[in-house]
């Protein structure tokens, strides 16, 4: 057990104190100071150094039964993180290693070590292995690789393009030998970033017009895959563009996560009759199988500028929920984390 009377006696982390009702308030939360905890057998005492701020969190605020359990109200929540051993009482990781875990919104974090995946920030920045080379950049190569079975030659439509997912979406197919590539995002300035950097072939603002005529004029062939991160009427418009056994995977529909009511769903499915397409939603967790796999083959596109991406940083803990919040809005390019 090594030693922890050098290290602070608090740890500073955000609560639930509320299920947020439509839009998250700032008393739905609390920041506190607790008193940081000594690692058990098998286990090691992280200092967080970087925290994932994620769109699925919103879904955990409430208590409606999902695929994952809710956040518990007085108790601190939790999101990806990175950061570094600073006491172990585990065999396998030492003071000094570098981990990446699921205990965040929080300063220190005690962590089993199996909970815990040793990163090296020789090979990689540490906040990538919480976006392109981390869980948000696994969704994107499992959900269009295996989900929407790409391939070669597939023009493909991605909302939500500028995110942490969505540009990384729009790149792999690129890698891949897509025949188009066209995204959508939120202001002009991401709409440059997806053509000028990330490679798309088209992208439109989705507040310039209905999203229907937008993709029309951006794939006048049709599309064949459609990668949903946004749902509400950008689901529609790609099931009214859906070319011949074309494919919609439903990753998240951010547009409705702050709903009091029912959104009423796309007025065309009919139209999956003839296109024989079909919609399949997907969740990362169900796919951890192809993370070696991911990471042969998307590293070296990293390392090699091939597949480019953006971190939208925060910097302190005490700016976590704010963060959370701009996800939300959309303020981030790329992956929002947080700087601890």
């Amino acid at each position: 057990m090594t030693d922890t009377t050098s290290l602070p006696a608090v740890s500073r982390e955000w609560h639930l104190a509320s299920r947020p009702v439509g839009w998250p308030k700032p008393e739905d939360f609390a920041f506190v100071e607790t008193e940081i905890p000594q690692p058990g057998e098998g286990q090691v005492l992280v200092r967080n150094k970087y925290l994932s701020v994620d769109p699925y969190m919103r879904g955990r605020m409430s208590d409606a039964k999902s695929y994952i359990a809710p956040f518990e109200l007085g108790k601190v929540m939790q999101g990806g993180a990175v950061g570094e051993v600073v006491a172990s009482n585990a065999e396998g990781l030492a003071v000094g290693d570098h981990v990446l875990h699921f205990l965040g919104w929080r300063e220190y974090a005690v962590v089993s070590a199996k909970n815990a995946v040793k990163v090296d920030p020789e090979a990689a920045p540490l906040s990538t292995y919480l976006g392109v080379l981390g869980m948000t950049g696994l969704t994107a190569y499992a959900g269009l690789l295996r989900t929407a079975s790409f391939k070669k030659g597939d023009t493909v439509f991605v909302s939500g393009a500028a995110g942490a997912v969505g540009g990384q979406v729009g790149q792999i197919a690129r890698l891949k030998g897509a025949a188009r590539v066209i995204g959508s995002a939120g202001s002009d300035e991401k709409v440059r970033l997806l053509v000028d950097e990330y490679g798309f072939d088209a992208a439109f603002n989705y507040k310039d017009g209905p999203v229907s005529e937008q993709l029309r004029a951006a794939a006048p062939d049709g599309i064949d895959v459609y990668f949903d991160n946004v749902g509400g009427d950008h689901l529609e418009a790609a099931i009214g563009s859906l070319n011949e056994g074309g494919r919609i995977v439903v990753c998240g529909m951010i547009s409705v996560y702050n709903n009091t009511e029912a959104a009423p769903g796309p007025r065309n499915l009919s139209r999956l009759i003839a296109t024989r397409g079909r919609i399949e939603g997907f969740l990362v967790g169900d796919h951890y199988d192809l993370q070696p796999e991911f990471v042969r083959e998307v590293a070296p596109w990293v390392a090699s500028g091939q597949l480019k991406y953006r971190e939208t940083v925060v910097e302190g803990i005490e700016n976590n929920l704010e963060a959370f919040l701009g996800v939300l809005r959309g303020d981030n390019t790329g992956k929002m984390i947080v700087k601890v």
